[in-house]
């Protein structure tokens, strides 16, 4: 579930922390620290929706929040600057996973309890909260395998991935090329795109088009909505229309997929990742077992932080015939925010008013 339009937050930004200012030794401070806002999730949905948690569970509790804005070193001040202050509980979305294993060690050491959300940080880890992001690869391999139909056993396919400093972002590689690699006939030119920048994977889908040609490929895998965007506008430059898939079910991503500009995106409740990480993260500062919230255990990529409590979720591909049965239904997007002017006839045809 992703999207909206703006993000908000600098790196380093004091100013974008909820409550009181102060040290956090009270015992009644969460901080909160997310990676990135070129993703337009975090600040839209994943940050409101774990501090409306946490002032539900805990009303007397606050939230210390600051967005790295993609810098590791930044978010490393940011995470010491927590732990100098007293804060027991972190929630901690890493930009770089395995720049934390330091910082994962001090905070155990000084008695602070590390929630890794959404991506598996390095470092004794207390509680971990994302999805199966292997299976989301994989979904997203079959999303472009329909998508590609009955040419798709002869189809060569362009692989743009995701950044290479978050753990994800090999799993989303993996899962996919394990579809891809049986179903299609060849991968023809695959980069990782540092950042999930959609400029970057716009100037990388541009070097594959000068490399194979216009009629080089069938198809195209992207390893979220926003890259989507840049590899979509790269190609339509060229006037070449091909299969392209996503992930994040951002906004832009589903206006796209109703005009017929993408093909499919990967949808991810945000919500109950976000509502977990919250409820785990207040009761770690209480002191209460969390065995129900994160049942089942994982390694960490390097695989030297074994048995990490955690709690992974499931996705679903999402096409222009699901918008309305999910993604509405679900209120991430009301049809109003969707269906703007140039979208009104498109929102039609799939049946969403």
């Amino acid at each position: 579930m992703a999207l909206s339009l703006a993000a908000c937050g600098k790196a380093g930004d004091g100013g974008a922390k909820t409550g009181a200012e102060g040290g956090g030794g009270d015992g009644k401070t969460i901080g909160l620290l997310l990676p990135e806002n070129k993703t337009t999730r975090y600040e839209t949905f994943d940050r409101p929706i774990i501090e409306a948690k946490i002032k539900t569970l805990c009303s007397d509790c606050t939230v210390k929040y600051n967005n790295a804005a993609q810098d590791t070193e930044t978010q490393k001040k940011q995470f010491d600057a927590l732990v100098t202050q007293g804060v027991k509980v972190i929630i901690l979305d890493a930009v770089d996973y395995k720049a934390t294993k330091s910082w994962v060690q001090r905070a155990e050491a000084d008695g602070v309890k590390v929630v890794a959300y959404d991506r598996l940080a390095e470092g004794p880890i207390a509680a971990y909260v994302s999805y199966d992001n292997e299976k989301i690869g994989r979904l997203q391999g079959e999303g472009l395998v329909k998508a590609l139909g009955a040419g798709a056993k002869d189809a060569n396919v362009v692989m743009i991935n995701g950044s290479p400093t978050d753990p994800n972002a090999p799993l989303f590689k993996k899962g996919a090329h394990s579809v891809l690699d049986k179903q299609v006939k060849k991968v023809v030119y695959e980069q990782d795109i540092p950042d999930w920048s959609p400029d970057e994977a716009n100037k990388k889908m541009g070097a594959a088009i000068d490399s194979l040609g216009k009629s080089g490929f069938q198809g195209v895998y992207s390893a979220n909505d926003g890259m989507a965007g840049g590899i979509i506008t790269a190609l339509s430059k060229q006037g070449i229309k091909v299969p392209v898939g996503g992930q994040d079910a951002e906004l832009a991503g589903l206006q796209r997929i109703l005009k017929g500009d993408q093909a499919f995106t990967i949808y991810k409740q945000i919500k109950p990742e976000a509502e977990t990480t919250a409820e785990i993260a207040v009761r770690l500062l209480k002191g209460e077992k969390i065995d129900d919230l994160a049942p089942v255990k994982v390694d960490s990529l390097t695989g030297e932080f074994k048995g990490i409590p955690a709690k992974l979720y499931d996705a679903q591909i999402v096409t222009k015939a699901d918008i309305a049965g999910t993604i509405i239904k679900d209120q991430v997007y009301k049809a109003a925010d969707i269906c703007t002017a140039e979208y009104k006839a498109a929102c039609e045809a799939a049946g969403i008013k």
